[in-house]
């Protein structure tokens, strides 16, 4: 086999020698040996600097990680602070509240220390007591009043039961005298109370002959008999102050409302004696009803009709 020839160096440019094939073989291991020294010896640097800045770039934005989380807690916790304050600050709100009622501090000096305010004759302002009657065969019922109304106070109060919107009312329309209705039987009453003043009005009943009698500040004025005899006052109905009904809890009458105030109105299921009239009249006894006492949370108004701190009785007695 011919041997192949081969360009061994510049300075023998255009000499060609016949390389020996062992001494071919040597110089390309020679080579390829040096580049893998070349590249094994530079290889390890590289890594380690790519390495390096890699963990740079990741440490940092670690960093900026943390920061904004950071920062994130913190807002986070400014939010839940000032939520927690304002929070903090609304139950003691309420609990200072509860406590005021709890030792009878309210608007009200007392629950009882309340009036009832109906300023306008119309059809939709009025008080209604929550609590009902019993059947009853006697009763009194008193209260302080205080209009100036004409013609005529209204209607005080009106009790209505199913079948029968006026079972008890009291009322002053028109130019008539105050009636007292018991079952829509009328009595008139010798009583005068329009004249601005607070005035202290009782009256009573008993289904025995139908018995009546009414007070005015203590006095009684007037009594009579044959009012609804035998008729026992029907359980379970409404009892609305300063509206007249014509059904059950409705369908009130703009001409006989009430218009000025009203307080203190207690019923007993009894008919109390003179002297304890006169007592309550004239502030020396405090005696709630034992059917429906003044309470304030056994009053609702309704239609722009509200409820003020009342005078004292005392108060009320000096208007006289």
């Amino acid at each position: 086999m011919a041997s192949a020839l081969v360009r061994i160096s510049p300075e023998h440019e255009g000499q060609w020698l016949p390389p020996s094939p062992r001494g071919s073989c040597i110089a390309r291991q020679k080579r390829h040996q040096l580049r893998g020294n070349v590249s094994a010896a530079a290889l390890p640097g590289d890594f380690r600097e790519v390495l390096q800045r890699r963990l740079g770039e990741l440490e940092r934005q670690l960093l900026r990680k943390v920061a904004e989380l950071e920062d994130e807690k913190s807002l986070l916790h400014n939010e839940t602070s000032a939520h927690r304050q304002k929070t903090e600050s609304a139950l003691n709100a309420l609990l200072q509240r509860v406590s005021e009622l709890e030792r009878g501090n309210s608007a009200f000096k007392s629950p009882d220390a309340f009036k009832v305010s109906l300023p306008l004759r119309t059809n939709y302002l009025y008080g209604k007591v929550k609590k009902t009657l019993p059947e009853l065969y006697a009763f009194t019922i008193c209260l302080w009043l205080r209009s100036s109304a004409s013609p005529g106070i209204g209607t005080p109060f009106s009790y209505a039961v199913p079948r029968q919107a006026n079972e008890i009312v009291l009322i002053e329309w028109g130019n008539n005298p105050i009636e007292l209705l018991i079952n829509d039987k009328v009595a008139q009453l010798p009583l005068f109370v329009s004249d601005g003043k607070w005035h202290h009005i009782c009256v009573t009943w008993t289904t025995r002959d139908g018995m009546w009698e009414a007070f005015q500040d203590g006095e009684k004025l007037g009594t009579g008999e044959n009012l609804a005899p035998w008729h026992p006052i029907k359980p379970g109905g409404v009892l609305i102050l300063g509206q007249e009904q014509d059904t059950i809890g409705g369908r009130f009458d703009a001409t006989q409302a009430f218009v000025g105030e009203l307080s203190q109105f207690n019923i007993w299921d009894r008919v109390l004696r003179a002297q304890e009239i006169v007592n309550i009249a004239n502030c020396s006894t405090n005696m709630p009803g034992n059917v429906i006492p003044w309470v304030d949370n056994n009053v609702d108004v309704f239609g722009g009709a509200s409820k003020w701190p009342a005078e004292t009785c005392e108060e009320r007695l000096l208007d006289l």
